[in-house]
């Protein structure tokens, strides 16, 4: 019996092994690119770059909004690449048949242009492709990219009743088996030579309606229904201030699709305060009319449009578009946009999504305590040409940190820091 077993057990053995061997390479199984730098400056310098431009949308071995990108020097020509990041919509209106497939395969979704993108930045971000996030694609590659979804901290809910299902079904199968047990036992006991009580104790026949009346079901049952009341109020307490999701109708059908997107006007321009003052502003009819007041936007014999028309009235009249407000943190928060986009140089798309693609704005990221915490403990301190920070980068390169310079490294996750 102990050969058949020793056999049998030679394949999972084997299985084991192979599964070990491939998990080890399996963040190696795309061949980069020669021309691709796997120098550690290249790899900061990519990262520094794709956390700024392609975090959004883009994961290194998961696909997400976009392709998962590791590889990609293997699979496209540089220059191709070079071209496709700069200006991507460019690429596919020429007919690229490899770009015109990928677009279809994201449900035409659009990538933002990034003509400021020099082709050495574009080496860059390769680097970082290739030869960056090691220990990301060694986690998403034995565990399936399982945990990528938990951004925000804790636990979702959804996962919380995947787990409330799973006990249960755990908890029927040991009553199963328990079951099973006792009547392999009583047909055993029942064989041997017993007095009459015990055989009537043996064979006694369950009472379901004494179960049910029983002081242990019922302390059962009002057990499991606490519990999920109980989850059910900690969930709605989780929820209560997070307007994700929040679309509502404007006073004008402004859309950031063919202003943002199409037509590539930039967000500072309209937002004139996001690098330099807390708010981002509201732009008022007059920043509409600088383009307003040389397009039309002519409908046959009937002039401008309709939605236009509110602008030129809002003009006449003195008054302002009452649009309605989309993203509104808490009082007791302080959020300040230079410091993010200036600053930090994060951006618009990190916070708002990809609010090029809009054609009505809504909330895109949850903007809880939790998310804005999980960013200063993930994003990288902007710290070239800034003298401000070079005593702190001297202090922390002293502290032996492997680690690039953080927001939580200066004092990012202190309450003082948006609550005073």
């Amino acid at each position: 019996m102990s050969i058949k077993r020793s056999l049998l057990s030679v394949p999972f053995r084997f299985c084991n092994m192979a599964l070990i061997f491939f998990l080890l390479i399996g963040i190696n199984a795309f061949a980069a690119d020669p021309e691709v730098s796997d120098s550690d400056e290249a790899v900061k310098a990519g990262e520094s770059l794709f956390n700024a431009n392609c975090k959004t949308c883009h994961k290194l071995d998961q696909k997400f909004t976009g392709p998962a990108l590791r590889g990609v020097s293997d699979r496209r020509d540089i220059a191709w690449i070079q071209a496709f990041v700069k200006n991507s919509q460019k690429v596919i209106q020429a007919g690229d048949p490899t770009a015109t497939a990928l677009f279809a395969e994201f449900n035409n979704t659009v990538m933002p242009a990034h003509p400021f993108l020099s082709d050495e930045d574009v080496m860059s971000l390769l680097s970082y492709i290739e030869f960056g996030g090691k220990e990301e694609a060694a986690v998403a590659t034995a565990e399936g990219g399982a945990g990528a979804a938990a951004t925000t901290g804790g636990v979702p809910s959804e996962y919380l009743t995947i787990i409330l299902a799973v006990l249960v079904v755990v908890l029927l199968l040991i009553l199963i088996v328990l079951g099973l047990i006792v009547s392999v036992l009583t047909k055993y006991l029942n064989k041997q030579p017993l007095e009459e009580d015990d055989k009537e104790f043996i064979n006694q026949k369950t009472d379901l309606k004494k179960v049910f009346r029983s002081d242990a079901f019922i302390i059962i049952i009002t057990a499991i229904v606490i519990s999920l009341v109980a989850k059910t109020a900690i969930d709605g307490l989780f929820s209560v201030g997070v307007q994700q999701g929040y679309q509502p109708t404007q006073p004008i059908a402004f859309s950031h699709k063919l202003h943002a997107g199409d037509k590539e006007i930039p967000c500072q321009y309209c937002h004139t305060g996001v690098e330099i003052g807390r708010s981002a502003n509201i732009p008022s009819p007059n920043i509409c009319m600088n383009c307003h007041m040389h397009i039309q936007n002519v409908e046959g014999k009937e002039g401008v449009s309709t939605e236009i028309q509110k602008i030129y009235d809002a003009i006449d009249n003195d008054q302002p578009i009452e649009w309605v407000r989309v993203h509104n943190l808490p009082d007791l928060a302080y959020f300040n946009h230079s410091q993010h986009v200036k600053v930090g140089q994060i951006e618009c798309q990190t916070c708002h999504g990809p609010i090029e693609e809009m054609e009505v704005v809504g909330q895109h990221s949850a903007l809880t305590m939790g998310w804005c915490i999980d960013c200063h403990r993930k994003t990288d301190i902007q710290t070239a040409g800034n003298e401000y920070y070079d005593k702190l980068v001297q202090l922390h390169a002293e502290s032996k940190s492997k680690d690039a310079l953080k927001v939580k490294d200066i004092g990012g996750l202190e309450c003082a820091k948006c609550h005073y």
